[in-house]
């Protein structure tokens, strides 16, 4: 038996402005959409164009109140082939939350305080 990454999910806020941070800082766009009959929630997934892994964004109609994250133990993480290019981009964008010099890691964090680990491509 074999099994596939196919998304990871994050509950949001505010959709469209997630959706802008996104793309803004890692590059994910709208792979696809759906839409509860009842207006009652959105999920837009978010890819990144070369793999088929993608970003679950869900938006619940009436939820003004942030998620409980917990002690931010879980997070998702990412690589990139220019480590020093994306962090410049991410430090200008001010979403730079840690920096562990010595893994040569940092995370950013996203409008509803998700985390997410950016490290080098091997």
């Amino acid at each position: 038996m074999k099994f596939t990454f196919n998304h990871f999910n994050f509950n949001v806020i505010d959709l469209e402005k997630s959706m802008k941070f996104y793309e803004e800082a890692l590059g994910l766009k709208e792979v696809r959409r759906k839409e509860a009959e009842d207006g009652s929630f959105v999920l837009v997934f978010l890819g990144d164009e070369e793999t088929n892994f993608s970003l679950e964004l869900t938006w619940m109609k009436g939820r003004t109140e942030p998620y409980d994250l917990g002690e931010q133990e879980y997070h998702l993480a990412i690589a990139t082939d220019n480590y020093e290019e994306a962090f410049k981009k991410h430090e200008k964008m001010g979403c730079i939350e840690y920096i562990n010099e010595t893994m040569g890691i940092y995370f950013i964090v996203d409008p509803d305080g998700y985390w997410i680990e950016v490290v080098r491509k091997k």
